[in-house]
């Protein structure tokens, strides 16, 4: 049950580091397009930036620039950095609300996340064909054959839920459409005499 609780700790930080406090944006693109008669922003070769985390991607579509209540769809190539990770996909959709980002969706073959653990220096990562992160309630969902490292042992199920509150872990019977979740416990290596 450690690898859980470590697995869980290193899904919760990358989660929450995915909630930038409220700075500056910053956005960079190779080119764009406006139609603003539908409301419609299209960036190639783009980079958002806010603090410590950024969204870069081949292409980006967005339904407004003020982030004050937009969606933005991201495509090829998908790299979003955290402060302590990062998550990299094919691609991602992402909802700013109140300039802040309230719900990222990441989809993948699979999608994927890596992060250095700070108490073992091994890297945990995780990986789903989607991720979804629910700032607002504080939920991230790994859907489609989820798993989860700690950089020792692992945990495989159709369905996580990570509550980054709570710091828990939940793979619900009802979300594992008849799978059975997994959970791969490795021994720390014996000390050489």
């Amino acid at each position: 049950m450690a690898m859980i609780a470590a697995g869980s700790q290193a899904l919760a930080a990358a989660a929450a580091a995915v909630k930038p406090a409220q700075q500056t944006i910053a956005l960079d693109a190779q080119s764009s397009e406006f139609d603003f008669r539908n409301n419609n922003l299209v960036f190639h070769k783009v980079r958002i930036a806010q603090g410590p985390m950024s969204v870069a991607a081949d292409q980006a579509q967005a339904t407004g620039l003020d982030f004050e209540n937009s969606h933005w769809i991201f495509r090829g190539n998908v790299v979003i950095t955290l402060e302590q990770g990062e998550l990299t996909s094919d691609s991602a959709e992402v909802t700013f609300a109140r300039k802040l980002l309230a719900k990222a969706i990441i989809n993948g073959n699979p999608a994927q996340f890596q992060q250095r653990v700070a108490k073992t220096g091994r890297l945990a990562q995780g990986r789903a064909d989607l991720i979804e992160y629910d700032v607002g309630k504080g939920i991230v969902r790994l859907a489609k054959n989820a798993w989860l490292s700690d950089g020792q042992n692992e945990i495989r199920g159709e369905s996580l839920k990570y509550n980054v509150l709570d710091q828990r872990i939940l793979a619900e019977a009802a979300e594992q459409n008849s799978q059975r979740v997994h959970i791969i416990i490795t021994p720390p290596a014996s000390p050489k005499q």
